[in-house]
């Protein structure tokens, strides 16, 4: 596919396949698999091809799946982008989706819990943004189905952005510079929190990391990854059985896992729990994607672990213990050069996004 209008906005490079040999062939069927895997559990939608995704795909993803009713065009796109760092969204004008998902972090804050107006902190830390298009739902504890349904969250929640949807659409269809946006990006400039919304999910949509040292080699290159991220990938699809619970091309099964973090709290986070009521769900949160990692530090649902090498450590000896530890989690036995060999391959997942600047002059 040609690279459209959007490309030359976000900047993402192209690459070119090679020819795939052996040393990789384990890799390649493995990451079928954890593909395979999570369209059984999610659907036909989760991460698949398709010819509604119009723009360019970085190396090792599929086209994310588009909503039938919310179509990706530059114009929906384009105003998303101006949605998405407008702090006019927040209640008090302070606080946009930037604040806690800036690209200049990897799509994070780079804090174990984000600040929100009034200076109010929450309780979880702010997942990256990068490819949430393949999430089969949103949030820590996927109590959101969509990425529209997604936004409604930030911006009705007293602690972030402390608005309501009625509010925030009033304020934006007040703003004379927005009306020529939505008409362009959905036929007539009728400001509605559902086109808020609808605009600033297919800009997210778009927000794509792939193209990274580990996408290389399994497309051919035999010297993308280092000798030290090449033993890692051995360890990750076997002794470590990391590939368990982070499988596919975005490296999450997209359910929810017990680890045990913040579990040995008098007042844990139930995670899960909270949505579906289940008590086998307790200290449940989702599998989060492994891409970028070394952009969307700190690590974990709370923030509570600053580096990776000290995230290997926490599954080295097998997570937390608690009730409803997931059984996937037991002491893996590596030694810390397979520590070491770990951490490389998960850096060798980065996909070096390109850093997104904000709009210069957002509608007025």
């Amino acid at each position: 596919m040609a690279a459209g209008p959007l490309d030359e906005m976000l900047r993402i490079p192209h690459t070119k396949g090679m020819k795939i040999h052996f040393p990789v062939f384990l890799a390649v069927i493995l990451t079928f698999w954890g593909a395979a895997s999570a369209r059984a559990q999610f659907g036909d939608d989760f991460g698949e091809s398709g010819s509604s995704y119009p723009y360019h795909v970085p190396l090792g993803l599929d086209a994310p799946p588009v909503p039938a009713d919310n179509a990706l065009s530059d114009a929906k796109v384009a105003l998303g982008k101006d949605l998405y760092f407008d702090k006019r969204l927040s209640k008090n004008g302070t606080v946009s989706c930037e604040t806690c998902h800036n690209p200049m972090m990897g799509w994070t804050d780079h804090k174990p819990v984000s600040t929100g107006i009034h200076g109010q902190h929450g309780t979880r830390n702010a997942p990256t943004v990068l490819n949430s298009a393949y999430n089969p739902a949103q949030f820590w504890d996927g109590r959101a189905p969509s990425l529209e349904k997604q936004i409604e969250g930030p911006v009705a929640n007293p602690v972030e952005m402390g608005f309501s949807l009625e509010g925030a659409a009033k304020r934006i269809g007040a703003i004379k510079g927005y009306a020529p946006l939505f008409a362009a990006a959905f036929g007539s400039p009728k400001v509605t929190f559902d086109r808020i919304e609808q605009a600033i999910a297919g800009f997210e949509r778009t927000i794509l990391s792939g193209d990274s040292p580990y996408d290389r080699y399994v497309a051919g290159d035999a010297n993308a990854l280092s000798p030290e991220a090449a033993k890692g990938m051995a360890l990750f699809f076997g002794k470590a059985n990391c590939d368990a619970c982070h499988s596919g091309k975005n490296f999450s099964d997209g359910d929810y896992h017990n680890i045990g973090v913040g579990m040995a709290s008098k007042h844990p986070d139930w995670g899960r729990y909270l949505v579906t009521k289940q008590d086998a769900d307790r200290g449940k949160f989702k599998t989060p994607t492994l891409r970028d990692l070394p952009e969307t530090f700190p690590y974990m649902h709370d923030g509570s672990v600053e580096t990776l090498a000290e995230v290997i450590k926490f599954y080295n000896r097998g997570g937390e213990k608690n009730k409803w530890l997931d059984p996937q989690m037991h002491p893996l036995n590596l030694d810390s050069a397979e520590q070491a060999e770990l951490v490389a391959f998960l850096d060798a997942l980065n996909g070096g996004e390109d850093r997104m600047s904000a709009p210069k002059n957002l509608p007025r």
